[in-house]
């Protein structure tokens, strides 16, 4: 069984960067993590490779310095990584963001399934995994919160709804998408750490893809356009008040009111 996971380097924090020219984020690996729900992603497919014999392999789209996370799949569990990476992939909106991601996946070679976290903390749509299933002509399933059963040819998975829980199977290849909490993540492991000390994530660039219509990637791919962005302002106004607790009682009232907060 082979299993492909999307993961994604996002900022660590509010403090982020942004290209005063294109009007997207500043990634260049500095104060950054893995995105935080690309880790239960990540440990539904060890938890399928403890069930199955299984091939794991963790893709992302970023700059060089997106090895990090990439390299923290590896200590945690997968057994290949891949990096797309190329200035034509560069400024991309959802749409080029999961069609440059399927067609690395089709550089990669034949999978059955590909796990992706619901949403990234930076973009929150919860649409790229879904998109990348589209691109790829195959069946997918979002917000599943449950693995059922694992079978040979398809697999069979509880799925959170608005006011509902669901058991739906899909056959291979497929994609799902996983909520938060499915399972616990694991940690990285030091004795693998070591055992990829030398190891170089495969790199994937605009040369090696399928399709090499400049059009369908980066900004030139991207059908959404941000007109301004701009990092939120910080606000360090205090008050400190001190009185009876009847009379603070009514301050508070009056700012909540003030505010717009009742």
């Amino acid at each position: 069984m082979k299993i492909v996971v999307c993961i994604k380097q996002v900022p660590a924090s509010s403090e982020v960067q942004i290209d005063p020219v294109t009007g997207v984020l500043i990634r260049d690996g500095s104060n950054t993590k893995m995105n935080p729900y690309d880790l239960y992603a990540l440990e539904t497919a060890f938890k399928i490779k403890e069930q199955r014999k299984a091939h794991l392999t963790s893709i992302t789209m970023g700059p060089q310095a997106a090895t990090a996370v990439l390299n923290e799949s590896l200590w945690m569990g997968c057994d290949e990584a891949v990096l797309l990476s190329d200035r034509k992939f560069a400024g991309a909106d959802v749409v080029a963001t999961s069609y440059t991601l399927s067609q690395g996946i089709k550089a990669i070679g034949d999978f059955d399934l590909i796990i992706c976290g619901k949403q990234t903390t930076d973009g929150d749509t919860a649409q790229v995994g879904p998109e990348i299933a589209e691109a790829l002509n195959i069946p997918h399933i979002a917000y599943v919160e449950r693995i059922v059963e694992i079978k040979d040819k398809s697999i069979v998975v509880s799925v959170s709804m608005d006011k509902t829980n669901e058991i739906w199977e899909i056959n291979y290849p497929c994609l799902i998408t996983v909520e938060k909490g499915i399972f616990t993540p694991r940690l990285p492991s030091y004795k693998r750490s070591l055992k990829f000390l030398d190891y170089q994530p495969r790199t994937i660039t605009f040369a090696d893809m399928e399709d090499q219509n400049e059009s369908h990637y980066g900004l030139k791919g991207s059908p959404t356009q941000v007109e301004r962005m701009f990092p939120p302002e910080k606000n360090t106004d205090k008050e400190l008040w001190i009185d009876s607790e009847e009379e603070l009682a009514v301050k508070m009232a009056n700012k909540m009111n003030q505010l717009k907060l009742l």
